[in-house]
């Protein structure tokens, strides 16, 4: 069985690289890999493609991402909330691009290149800017617009149980965009709560089987203004 199991967080993230699309799970606060954000933070990458939900909130997460200046563009769906502050500074600055993308679209872009897909139609956006200049197919009178997958580099995902083959649980809400995340990228790393042996998580409740998982770190708790170590 491949070793899965990162010995520390500068070992997770090892593989990131400069100008990488990174697909970083989370929604507003709930389900963000904080931990292995705070690594990328620090190891000082640049011009990194974020794809998340939103453009982070406060000064953590992909907020400290933006602040450090790590991050050339974000995709996402929520990028004006009124805690993104530092991507709004930013932005209005011109060192960030921005492309938005409704939520569900940007949802299923990511499932889609999880599948294999080739993209996928839509009625949203149809004769609005964000479908300008994207093919539109009429479908028994109504009118779809193209839409591609949206793959990574690499995906930053949360979960809350891992074990030795790197099948995970979520927490609650922590799901959100993290399983998808995770079948879209062609390297998963995994910041886990907690690791339990194998044969304790019952198959059914397995959300995102090992198969898609190449590193897990265990964090342990998210603190906020600590960076080092397992959390508790």
């Amino acid at each position: 069985m491949k070793n899965k199991k990162a010995k520390s967080l500068e070992a997770a993230i090892a593989k990131l690289t400069d100008g990488a699309t990174i697909l970083v799970g989370g929604f507003g606060i709930a389900g963000v890999p904080e931990i292995l954000i705070e690594g990328v933070c620090d190891r000082g990458l640049r011009d990194l493609t974020i794809v998340a939900n939103n453009s982070g909130t406060h000064r953590t997460g992909i907020a400290r991402l933006l602040a450090e200046g790590c991050v050339g563009k974000m995709i996402c769906s929520f990028p004006w909330a009124v805690e993104s502050f530092v991507f709004k500074e930013l932005y209005e600055a011109g060192t960030v691009e921005l492309e938005v993308v409704p939520q569900g679209t940007l949802a299923e872009r990511i499932r889609t290149a999880g599948a294999g897909l080739g993209g996928f139609l839509t009625p949203t956006a149809v004769g609005t800017d964000l479908g300008a200049g994207k093919p539109v197919h009429e479908i028994d009178g109504k009118e779809y617009v193209l839409e591609m997958p949206l793959k990574g580099d690499f995906a930053l995902i949360k979960a809350r149980d891992v074990d030795a083959r790197g099948n995970l649980t979520y927490r609650m809400a922590a799901r959100n965009f993290n399983p998808v995340m995770a079948m879209a990228a062609d390297y998963t790393i995994v910041e886990a709560t907690t690791e339990v042996p194998v044969g304790t998580l019952d198959p059914e409740c397995i959300i995102t089987p090992g198969v898609f998982v190449d590193c897990y770190y265990v964090a342990g708790a998210y603190v906020p203004g600590k960076e080092e170590g397992p959390r508790s």
